[in-house]
């Protein structure tokens, strides 16, 4: 059997991105990212937060005239050739799959809160397998559970941001945390545009509205509202919450041993709200693999229709599920597993080296396709990205920049030396089997 069915709206929609936007990248990348720049990391997230809602605009522009199952990576095959189309689709559905690893990482680190000496490779497979069902089931049911997830998180955070606001009245201590410990810059430039790539590794997943519209209700209307919710939401989420937490405790307790809204948390005093935050931090998590697998397994279904993957994974059971793609889809958690087992304290830091060049790479074609499909279709009417052609020129080269400089930063120095030789293995491979 095969085609996908179209039985999510907007609010799943909206809830989809979001689910994958606000996950490990947030609640535990945060501490990575601060670490990196201190309190600067709010110009870090601004600048990753502008890039991305210009990538979004791009996006919505481009699937609210085609809402298209594949969605960027059929794009860029329709409007700068197959082989692009190729490399985009393979480039991502690998990142994203590295990505499903770096957030079952993520909640082994969350559950050695409760059980520090259960081994975390039990609550690696054992919630892997749970979300595989989930999603095993039916787009219906990953949509409910996805929607579900995404409000505790939401309700989470708006929370944390009143309680935070409360003790910082109640405590006096006002911005002084800003400015102390090497004041508001301590690793200067150089550290604020390092945290750069960690918020974009942050707001990863974003573009999942897009990936999911091939299977939305009254997609034109359901793909402009989503685009608009979720980039609002984002914004108050990351920059509201980073914030508050860098006013209540100092920049320097922020790390990835446990998530730094935990650490804020515990510094409040206020009962049980460690544990509570804790395990929202790990629904976050789980809720972000979810969208995860479910956009890897259908990127993976846009290859097999394309001809550019086995025909098997283009399959999809009664309930319009493609069981084979999704399977495939869970590669990461073993490859994440394999480095948690290799080196636990490190895994987190590696799984984001690795993954983050697929998501660079898309990203930055994501632009360039939007300047081929203006250039074929000129000005649409049903949605319009604002200040073309500089927001996709802008956006691109700011990607550029990213990746050009990642080789002289000690967190990502892994990110070229694993993405360049990938990039020359898929096109040996395209030049073999697909010229």
């Amino acid at each position: 059997m095969t085609g996908l069915k179209r039985t999510l709206g907007s609010g799943q929609l909206a809830m989809i991105a979001i689910g994958g936007a606000v996950g490990t990248g947030l609640f535990l990348g945060s501490g990575f990212a601060i670490g990196l720049a201190g309190p600067a990391v709010l110009v870090s997230y601004a600048i990753g937060g502008l890039i991305t809602l210009a990538l979004m605009g791009c996006l919505a522009e481009m699937t609210v005239a085609d809402p298209a199952t594949g969605s960027f990576g059929l794009f860029a095959e329709r409007y700068l050739g197959r082989f692009a189309g190729f490399l985009v689709r393979y480039a991502y559905v690998t990142c994203i799959i590295l990505a499903i690893g770096t957030e079952v990482t993520a909640v082994a680190i969350y559950m050695r809160y409760w059980a520090p000496d259960v081994p975390g490779l039990w609550w690696i497979a054992g919630f892997a397998l749970a979300l595989l069902a989930v999603n095993l089931a039916s787009v219906r049911l990953f949509g409910a559970v996805e929607y579900v997830f995404s409000a505790i998180k939401i309700a989470a955070i708006v929370a944390f941001v009143a309680v935070g606001l409360w003790v910082i009245a109640r405590s006096g201590v006002g911005l002084s945390h800003y400015t102390m410990d090497g004041g508001f810059a301590p690793h200067g430039i150089g550290g604020i545009w390092t945290a750069v790539i960690v918020s974009i590794f942050s707001y990863l997943s974003i573009e999942m509205i897009a990936v999911a519209a091939g299977e939305a209700r009254d997609p034109e209307r359901a793909i402009v509202k989503a685009f608009r919710s979720t980039m609002l939401r984002l914004a108050l989420f990351y920059l509201g919450s980073l914030a508050v937490m860098l006013a209540i405790v100092p920049w320097t307790q922020a790390g990835t041993a446990t998530s730094p809204f935990v650490t804020v948390m515990q510094a409040t005093g206020v009962p049980y709200a460690a544990g509570i935050i804790n395990a929202v931090v790990l629904i976050a998590a789980l809720s972000a693999m979810n969208s995860q697998l479910y956009t890897a397994s259908r990127m993976l279904f846009s290859l097999a229709e394309s001809g550019l993957a086995p025909a098997g994974l283009a399959r999809v059971n009664g309930r319009g599920v493609p069981v084979g793609a999704l399977l495939v889809s869970a590669a990461g958690i073993g490859v994440a597993g394999g480095v948690y087992a290799w080196r636990p304290d490190a895994a987190f830091g590696v799984m984001i080296a690795v993954s983050i060049f697929g998501a660079l790479f898309t990203w930055g074609m994501i632009f360039v396709t939007h300047l081929a499909f203006r250039r074929v279709h000129g000005a649409p009417t049903a949605f319009r990205m604002w200040g073309y052609p500089w927001t996709s020129l802008a956006g691109a080269g700011s990607i550029l920049a990213i990746l050009a400089t990642t080789p002289f930063t000690g967190p990502f120095a892994l990110t070229l030396a694993y993405g360049v030789p990938f990039l020359v293995v898929l096109s040996a491979v395209y030049v073999v089997r697909f010229r």
